[in-house]
């Protein structure tokens, strides 16, 4: 039930009443320049802090840009380009259906803090690389052409190791994303054989994982870039290719995060291999 009930007629002053009050009575009892005064001390108060936190903000816009560039600067020249590259294209793909959102921004960040162990200072250069690339009129296909020029094929495979990891960040990825990540294969012409095998790890890792004995095959025969029912000496063959391909040795002047991304993909190959292995003695 909605009651209806007027306001009081003594309701009393707020402070703003009161404060009007006391200037009225100082004006009347000729308080005019010490109100003056007042107000010229606040005013100036109210300056003085605006002032010393913009000049705080510079200061510290001024040494975080000192940091940016002396983390650069520590990198070898081909490190810096291979993240250039990377944080550039991982941009364009973000931008190909609409504006790059805070979230595709976010989940960039987040990528190379989770991922790749960016600290603070690294993160910020990361951050400061998505700026650019957003103002950026390079195209995919300008950035993947530069990406194949100068790089081997080992850190083509990373680079697109890379990318699915940041797409597979995702609940789901969409046909469109499939097609794009094809097309970024064939630009740095990634042999079918091995994207086969990152873009089925990845798709096994979305389905929710190895829980099966036939589902633990699917999942090392993937890892491998092999299909289902391959024979050992095709493991074998697998194994030597992608042991070479994954070397951390092969990507080692990227960049220590770059090193270890190759650890781990060949810590994978290493336990499919074993785990066929393993099967093979037993029958």
């Amino acid at each position: 039930m909605i009651i209806y009930q007027r306001q009081s007629a003594g309701k009393p002053l707020g402070c703003g009443g009161y404060l009007l009050l006391i200037i009225l009575g100082a004006l009347l009892l000729g308080g005019a320049p010490w109100l003056i005064n007042i107000f010229g001390m606040i005013l100036f108060g109210l300056v003085f802090v605006v002032l010393t936190a913009m000049a705080f903000s510079w200061v510290f816009s001024l040494y975080i840009r000192r940091q940016i560039r002396r983390y650069e600067q520590s990198q070898s020249e081909i490190h810096n380009i291979f993240v250039f590259l990377l944080v550039h294209i991982l941009v364009r793909i973000a931008q190909l259906d609409h504006a790059v959102t805070r979230a595709e921004t976010t989940a960039i960040n987040e990528f190379f803090r989770i991922h790749l162990g960016y600290n603070y200072h690294q993160l910020l250069w990361v951050k400061e690389l998505i700026g650019e690339a957003i103002t950026s009129t390079l195209t995919l296909d300008d950035l993947l052409t530069e990406f194949r020029r100068r790089f081997d094929y080992e850190p083509r495979l990373i680079l697109l190791e890379l990318i699915y990891r940041v797409s597979y960040t995702s609940e789901k990825v969409s046909a469109q994303e499939l097609l794009i990540l094809q097309r970024i294969a064939d630009f740095l012409e990634i042999q079918s054989y091995d994207h086969q095998a990152i873009r089925a790890q990845y798709q096994a890792r979305a389905r929710g994982g190895v829980g099966d004995a036939v589902s633990r095959d699917v999942h090392h025969y993937h890892t491998m870039g092999l299909e289902p029912g391959a024979d050992f000496e095709q493991i074998k063959k697998a194994y030597r290719n992608l042991s070479k391909q994954y070397h951390p040795d092969k990507v080692n002047h990227l960049g220590e995060e770059f090193r270890r991304v190759a650890e781990e993909k060949m810590k994978e190959i290493n336990e499919s291999y074993h785990y066929f292995k393993k099967q093979q003695t037993q029958n």
